[in-house]
């Protein structure tokens, strides 16, 4: 239950009657500038902060599972006990209050220190190859834990670690500034901190376990974590080699996109995937001319099915992105593209949205066992994460892990999926043992319009809808195997939420 029907929200200091918290109740308000949130669980009052420190979602309009609250907007989880933020995407804490509950009435009396995270045992010396999602995660979770200075995050991207998710969105559409990327402070990679050394990793040499970098560096580890993420594929069409045609993968590339879009006045997307369609929405904000070239007939619908997949190609529609559907291009000469029935279209700017393939080069070349071309790809690890070889595990898109709710092995190429295993994998260093079950999810913003999706499909075929999803409020779940795999929903944030812990609690009792 939320308290969200009205501006004015009550003030702590003063209090609220008791009644108006009951048992599972959620209700936020003020204490002087801070917001915070009172929750009644178990009989026992408590107050946090009431803003993800992610990106400011109102945590009343969550849920809360297992002593945690999770946010409603991108999922992150806060320990109830002490305001720690334990799951992805958020990183920070939330603050803690002191609630006091007397004759019949609840008051806030200010801010209470939380109880500090027992430290766990000595990780060694970790080095980390990959500075995206993963990497970042597990390089934090273990400075969190008083560690940071065992790491050494190897990363040949030119920037520090930053939101990828940005690129594609607040950051291309010009919604956000740069620096607003970024996902550690100034000064994090420094001093008692995680080393962040800018090189690139050439080879793992297993058996002195040391890492060997393009500078020459010979790194040993204790434990190495492989988080090299996936490179965006570009299809081998006559002209795609052209300075006019970009991919999207980086904030580099994010850079040269916003620069070329200041001179193009037509804009073609090739590829209906999440990445091109966010991109499509990025350029329209800009006030482009946007066209969108696929062979799918309909817009997603692979993952998210033919209803969904229309809804959103309208959506895009609405705002003036034409759609060349059923279409394969076959060149591109500085001026249109050409496809595959002869029609040209106008473009001096074309972005590839067709794809990714995992970084798997180091792996294999160590001799890591990876997982067959029908799994995903990628880097075959256990239900810890942990790769063939001794001291070695795989995060993130390049990881094909065995999914306990399904049973299958799964390589998912979801942001704040590869941030959870990063977190994992930091737990399992510092002594934890359970294996990996959290639930997959992605979320994706096409203008106002948010779609959230959690599990995993391998087909959108069989499918039960609920709501209208022509109206843009609705729930659709799909099955496999005769169960439920995955749920994608729009306007309906807290069905989202209470499906992913089910589907936690269901995966850590398979695991």
């Amino acid at each position: 239950m939320a308290d969200t029907r009205s501006e004015e929200k009550p003030d702590f200091a003063r209090g609220i009657p008791s009644g108006d918290l009951p048992e599972g109740a959620m209700v936020e308000g003020t204490l002087g500038a801070d917001k915070v949130l009172l929750l009644r669980r178990d009989g026992a009052v408590r107050a946090i902060g009431a803003r993800c420190t992610h990106l400011g979602a109102p945590l009343a309009k969550g849920i809360v599972a297992g002593g945690e609250v999770r946010c409603p907007w991108h999922h992150a989880r806060f320990s109830l006990e002490t305001g720690e933020a334990v799951g992805a995407p958020a990183f920070d804490p939330l603050p803690c209050y002191r609630a006091e509950e007397r004759d019949g009435r609840i008051t806030v009396t200010g801010r209470r220190e939380a109880a500090a995270r027992p430290p766990g045992r000595s990780p060694g010396k970790v080095v980390v190859i990959g500075g995206g999602a993963g990497g970042h995660a597990c390089a934090e979770w273990l400075a969190r834990a008083g560690h940071g200075a065992a790491v050494t995050l190897v990363s040949d991207d030119p920037d520090p670690p930053y939101d990828r998710t940005f690129c594609s969105k607040q950051y291309l559409s010009g919604k956000a500034k740069r620096e607003a990327t970024l996902l550690a402070p100034e000064g994090f990679y420094q001093g008692e901190g995680p080393r962040l050394l800018r090189d690139r990793a050439v080879s793992l040499d297993l058996g002195a376990e040391e890492v060997v970098t393009a500078g020459g560096e010979r790194l040993p580890y204790d434990a190495l974590v492989i988080a090299t993420g996936a490179a965006p594929l570009r299809p081998d069409v006559p002209g795609f080699d052209r300075p006019a045609v970009h991919t999207l993968r980086s904030l580099a590339d994010a850079d040269a996109l916003i620069a070329a879009a200041g001179t193009a006045r037509k804009v073609a997307v090739v590829g209906a995937s999440f990445i091109g369609l966010e991109v499509a929405a990025a350029m329209v904000a800009r006030e482009r001319s946007v066209t969108v070239v696929a062979p799918d007939a309909v817009p997603l619908a692979k993952v998210l099915g033919e209803a969904v997949g229309r809804f959103v190609q309208g959506v895009h529609e609405e705002k003036g992105v034409a759609f060349r559907l059923g279409r394969e291009v076959t060149g591109f000469d500085g001026e249109a593209l050409t496809l595959d029935d002869g029609s040209r279209i106008a473009a001096d700017l074309v972005v590839l949205g067709t794809g990714v393939a995992p970084r798997t080069d180091l792996a294999e070349a160590a001799g890591l066992t990876l997982a067959d071309e029908d799994e995903g790809g990628g880097i075959a690890v256990d239900g810890n994460l942990a790769a063939s070889a001794p001291g070695i595990y795989a995060v993130g898109d390049v990881a094909a892990y065995p999914d306990p709710r399904s049973g299958r092995r799964l390589r998912v190429e979801h942001w704040v999926h590869a941030q959870r295993q990063g977190q994992h994998v930091a737990r399992a260093l510092l002594g934890a043992t359970a294996p990996f079950a959290e639930t997959p999810f992605f979320w994706s913003g096409h203008y106002g319009t948010s779609l959230r999706y959690v599990g995993h499909a391998a087909s959108a075929e069989d499918a039960r809808i609920e709501g209208d999803v022509g109206k843009g409020d609705f729930a659709v779940t799909y099955r496999e195997d005769g169960r439920d795999a995955a749920l994608a929903t729009c306007k309906r944030d807290q069905r989202s939420l209470e499906v992913e812990a089910a589907w936690d609690r269901e995966g850590a009792a398979a695991g």
